[in-house]
C-alpha cells in the first residue's frame, strides 16, 4: 500500500510526493480516495497563498471535495464496513461548545476543515478520517457523484437559509458551482421560478440545462431592470449571492421583494462594501447568510440516490492524479469555460 500527495509548495507551484499511509485512531476509517473536486477555494490560495486570516505557511495539500472506499477500520467503528463507498463531511468540529451543542456546528471556532490552513487537504490516495463525518453511499451513485456532496451540501443550506418554499420565485446571482447546486437544491425545495445572473455565457447555458426558468447575462443587460421588468416591479421571493462580488451584493437589495429574504453565500475581496439599507428597511426584507453546513450530508445523498437532485451534469473537466498540477493550471487559465473540475484518484 503506498500513498502519494500532491502539495502546493509556493505560489502556482505544486508536486507530487510519496507520503506514509497514515495510522488511524479507534474512531477512524483509512478511505482510499477515488475522486476530489477542485473547489476555487483550493484555486485561491494556489494563486494567492491565502483566504482572509487562513495563510498558506510551508507546504500544503489542496482539496476538501472528496468520496472513496473504506480501507481499515478502527477498534471501535462500528457503523462502516470494509468496502464501503463513502463521502467525507471535511469539517471535524470540538462537539462541546455552544455551536456544537445546539447543532450549528459549523460555526464551531475550533473546527478543523480540510484544506483550511494548517489543516491539509485530501489530494491524496489515502487519507484517515474520524469514522463519524464519513457518510455511506449507496450503490446507485458514483464516488465522482460523492466528491459533489459538499459543494451541494452549500447550494442545500443556501435554499433552507433562504426558506425556499413551493412555489417560490428566486434569482441566483452567479453560475459556478455554488450558484448551479443552488439552483438545483432550489428547484428541489420547490421553487417554480428561478433567474441565474452571471457574465459567462457556458455557465448560463448549463444553468439553463439544468433547469433555470431563465438566465440574463449580465454582461449584456441590467439584471435589476430585468428583473423588475419581468416582476412588474415587485422583485423576487429570495434572492441568493453566490458570485462573491460587491456589484451583486449591492444589487441584492434591489431584486428582493416586500417581505422577501436575501442569502449571501460568496465571499467578496472586499471586507467593507456599501449597501442600500434603506431599500432593505422599507421593504422588511430578511438578510441572512451562509457558512458552509450543518446537518445536511444526509440530505444531500437521499436526494441523490433518489432521483431527485442530479450533480452529474455539473463536472465539465476530469484529470488524473498525476495531472493535479496541469488541472489547476487549466482551471486558472480556462475560468470561462470551466464549470467544475475533478480529480480522479487513480
Amino acid at each position: 500500500m503506498k500513498n502519494k500527495a500532491v502539495y502546493m509548495t509556493g505560489l502556482n507551484k505544486m508536486e507530487i510526493r510519496d507520503i506514509a499511509v497514515p495510522q488511524i485512531k479507534d474512531n477512524e476509517v483509512l478511505v482510499k480516495l477515488e475522486y476530489v473536486g477542485i473547489c476555487g477555494s483550493d484555486v485561491h490560495y494556489l494563486e494567492h497563498g491565502s483566504i482572509g486570516d487562513f495563510i498558506v505557511n510551508g507546504d500544503f495539500i489542496l482539496g476538501h471535495e472528496c468520496a472513496g472506499e473504506i480501507v481499515q477500520l478502527g477498534s471501535k467503528v462500528t457503523e462502516l464496513s470494509i468496502g464501503d463507498k463513502v463521502a467525507l463531511e471535511p469539517g471535524c468540529t470540538c462537539g462541546q461548545c455552544e455551536f456544537c451543542k445546539t447543532g450549528k456546528y459549523n460555526l464551531c471556532p475550533d473546527v478543523e476543515f480540510l484544506a483550511t490552513p494548517p489543516y491539509h487537504g485530501c489530494l491524496e490516495n489515502y487519507i484517515a478520517f474520524p469514522a463519524n463525518m464519513c457518510f455511506k453511499l449507496p450503490d446507485n451513485i458514483t464516488s465522482k457523484e460523492g466528491a459533489l456532496v459538499e459543494p451541494l451540501a452549500v447550494g442545500m443550506h443556501a435554499a433552507a437559509q433562504g426558506n425556499v418554499k413551493l412555489g417560490d420565485s428566486v434569482v441566483i446571482l452567479g453560475s459556478g458551482c455554488i450558484g448551479l447546486v443552488t439552483l438545483l437544491a432550489c428547484k428541489a425545495y420547490g421553487a417554480t421560478d428561478i433567474t441565474v445572473v452571471d457574465v459567462m455565457p457556458k455557465r448560463l447555458a448549463y444553468a439553463m440545462k439544468l433547469g433555470a426558468t431563465r438566465v440574463i447575462n449580465a454582461r449584456e443587460e441590467d439584471a435589476v431592470a430585468k428583473m423588475d421588468e419581468i416582476t412588474k416591479g415587485k422583485g423576487v421571493d429570495v434572492v441568493i449571492e453566490t458570485a462573491g462580488s460587491k456589484i451583486t451584493i449591492k444589487q441584492t437589495a434591489y431584486l428582493v421583494k416586500r417581505g422577501g429574504t436575501i442569502v449571501l453565500v460568496g465571499m467578496a475581496p472586499e471586507d467593507i462594501i456599501e449597501y442600500n439599507f434603506a431599500k432593505i428597511m422599507a421593504k422588511e426584507a430578511t438578510i441572512t447568510s451562509v457558512f458552509r453546513y450543518r446537518n445536511i450530508y444526509p440530505k444531500a445523498i437521499n436526494a441523490i440516490a433518489k432521483g431527485i437532485i442530479d450533480v452529474s451534469g455539473i463536472v465539465t473537466h476530469e484529470f488524473e492524479f498525476e495531472d493535479t498540477a496541469k488541472a489547476f493550471d487549466f482551471v486558472i487559465n480556462n475560468k470561462n469555460d470551466v464549470v467544475k473540475a475533478v480529480i480522479k484518484i487513480g
